[in-house]
């Protein structure tokens, strides 16, 4: 395993980094088992956050007494001072440590940027913590490249994560700005939120780029840290084959696909939105119709159901217009076509 330097903070860390939003559909034991696994292939850095509902809890039951074995990395959506003062305490406690190596603004826009900075905002509870000893760094996560320059910019940014991979490059002159600056950059959904299968491609594709830090695909099998600590070892450069079946993916995802960040929930009418996005997926790309539809029939709510409100696009942090999706898939999915 490769280790680097995360930017300024003077973290090693290893490349490859355990992203920890899946093991919310796993238990507390099977975690454990996990993070036995990434001990022992030379995984150090686990990213976790607030809004994962168990995932800090799981992690914190199973690195306890093996703490020192990890970095950790948490986030969470708070703006305020006072919002962010609680948040801190609450991942403190779920991780059961005394010390959290780098915590992240999550999510933020340049509208919550400007919140955070100001008067009351969330970043004089982070410099607190930091100076108490309770937080090592600070970072943040975004999902515009609006937000993305905006961050690069502020000097108490220390490492700064934001979606990369082979169909989502919009970002690699900023990447390479992070580079410049000696900000660690975090790529996150490495994997498209679901979209990409190939993760040997996907992992192999995103390392091959020097400004990179660590990729942090999301992980709840033993078998998936394997796989994803092969493809980052794998430092062969890309065979032609490969980037051309690369030129392939990216023109058949285009750039209106859902990443699977759930941010568009809860739909007004009760829509899985995303669940409707992975099975037309599975349907149209992947030749697996029988399976896609069988589990699409079983949704309470189907793509038709579909009132048209538009309260997901408000929130959904790719401006995806996801009713005309929607629409897309219902054409699909619901006459079995």
């Amino acid at each position: 395993m490769e280790f680097r330097l995360l930017g300024k903070t003077g973290l090693k860390i290893s490349r490859l980094g355990f992203g920890g939003i899946p093991i919310q559909r796993v238990d507390a034991k099977t975690t454990c088992a996990l993070m036995d696994k990434l001990i022992s292939m030379g995984v150090n850095y686990i990213d976790t956050a607030r809004g994962y509902t168990v995932s800090e809890e799981f992690i914190g039951q199973a690195i306890e007494g093996k703490r020192d074995k990890f970095i950790l990395a948490t986030k969470s959506m708070a703006r305020t001072r006072e919002a962010m003062e609680k948040e801190i305490e609450t991942s403190l406690k779920n991780l059961k440590t005394n010390y959290i190596d780098l915590y992240q603004v999550h999510n933020a826009s340049v509208s919550d940027i400007d919140t955070v900075t100001a008067p009351g905002g969330a970043l004089e509870a982070l410099f607190e913590a930091r100076s108490a000893g309770k937080i090592g760094h600070i970072g943040l996560t975004a999902h515009s490249i609006e937000a993305f320059e905006k961050a690069i910019e502020l000097d108490w940014v220390e490492t700064i994560m934001f979606p990369y991979n082979l169909v989502e490059i919009h970002g690699e002159a900023l990447i390479e700005k992070c580079k410049e600056r000696n900000i660690g950059f975090i790529a996150m959904k490495p994997l498209a939120g679901g979209a990409l299968e190939d993760a040997n491609l996907a992992i192999r594709y995103i390392l091959r780029n020097d400004a990179v830090s660590v990729v942090i695909p999301g992980m709840y099998a033993e078998k998936e840290i394997e796989m994803n600590v092969a493809a980052a070892e794998n430092r062969a450069p890309l065979t032609d084959a490969e980037n051309k079946e690369i030129d392939r993916i990216r023109t058949e995802l285009g750039n209106e696909f859902c990443r699977r960040c759930n941010y568009c929930q809860p739909c007004t009418v009760g829509i899985n939105i995303s669940g409707v996005f992975l099975f037309e997926g599975y349907l149209k790309r992947y030749g697996l119709g029988e399976w896609a539809m069988g589990r699409y029939e079983a949704l309470p709510k189907k793509a038709k159901d579909c009132v048209g409100c538009g309260v997901c696009e408000t929130r959904c942090p790719y401006n995806l217009p996801i009713r005309r999706m929607l629409k897309r898939a219902s054409q699909a999915m619901d006459k079995g076509e």
